[in-house]
Parts: structure tokens; sequence; C-alpha cells
């Protein structure tokens, strides 16, 4: 047997992956690849702020715009979201999400768009949207432009999540209202409702 190469990648480094939490999907398995930033929201957390989520799912437009394992996106569409576009720049990513969707039978319901989030917000070519998940890689810096940008994507009561570092936590500013929120050590998890004009 050949031993395994020193630079060889060990098995807690290796792609894992996480679980739909409820709804048509529950129990499946989504892939987490090992890729720079990926971290995706944790199973306790998810459970949480679906359970904040479940009276305003069902029907409801879904962008999730730095989608990675597609956990937020697509746990939305199991619990009865109309449909999701989940946006990642990351080829692999893209397709795996691809792939998910493919194995799910998620039709059109689910669309997988490779791009720039930010690069993709400045042009608004898909729709308002009811529901927004907003949670880039902590070390991208992305929360500011894209909160600046989203206006014309989001419906007039639109719901807006945001997961940040909680030592530097991203909040929407004037126009909405913090809704719910939680914490742990790493991350702040925060939903908002967009307020109505006057």
């Amino acid at each position: 047997m050949v031993p395994p190469s020193p630079r060889a990648p060990s098995r807690s480094a290796a792609s894992g992956s996480v679980r739909i939490i409820a709804g048509r999907w529950r129990g499946s398995k989504l892939p987490v690849a090992s890729a720079p930033g990926l971290r995706p929201t944790s199973d306790r957390a998810r459970e949480t702020l679906f359970n904040w989520l479940q009276p305003v799912l069902p029907g409801a437009r879904v962008l999730d715009l730095f989608a990675g394992s597609g956990a937020l996106g697509l746990e939305a569409l199991s619990r009865g979201a109309r449909e999701a576009l989940l946006v990642e720049r990351d080829p692999a990513l893209a397709q795996s999400l691809r792939d998910t969707c493919a194995r799910l039978d998620a039709g059109d319901a689910a669309t997988v768009l490779r791009a720039d989030a930010l690069e993709l917000l400045r042009a608004p070519l898909h729709g308002r949207f009811d529901l927004v998940f907003l949670d880039p890689p902590f070390d991208s810096g992305a929360w500011d432009a894209a909160l600046e940008r989203l206006g014309p994507w989001v419906a007039d009561e639109a719901w807006l999540y945001i997961e940040s570092p909680s030592a530097t936590p991203a909040a929407p500013g004037a126009g909405w209202r913090l809704h719910r929120e939680s914490s742990t050590r790493d991350a702040r998890h925060a939903l908002f409702r967009r307020a109505p004009a006057p």
C-alpha cells in the first residue's frame, strides 16, 4: 500500500455536507466543498432562522446572493418558497449547485446563476424578491456594497437575512427594521423587514 502524500488533505479538511432540515427535501444532503471562504450557516442557526421565516415562505421569491452550498436558498424552497435564484461566483460551486438541484428534481423552482453577486446587483434583471439571503465570505467585506445596490431587487415589504461576524455586524440602515436576531461567538444572525414607504 502506497502511503498518502503529505500534501493530501486530511479527512477533517475534506469536503463534507449539510442537511436540509425540513420540508419536502428534509434530510437531503448538500455537499460542502473545501473552498476558501465557504462557511455554511450552522444547522442550529438555520433552524432558528427558518422558524422565524416559516409564515412568509409559502409562495415567496428568494434571492440567495452568495449561495455556496445552497443551504439557505434550497431550505427555503424545501419549506414552500415558489422560486429561488442561487448566485455563486465560483465555477465548481455553481456546478455543484446545479447537480444538487437536478438530484432534488427542483425543476424551474431553482435557478443557479454563476455570477459575481456585487456585479449582478448593478443591473436588476430578475425582478423583485420577497426574501434575500446575504451571507458572503466573512473576509470579503461585501456587505456594504451589496446593501447599497439591493434596493431595486427587493419587494416593498421584503425580508432580508444578514449573517456577519459578531465583532463587526452588518446592518442595512434606513428603510429596514430589525425583526429578530441571534448570535454566536463567531457570527451574528439578523433578520430584517423592509419598512413600507411613508
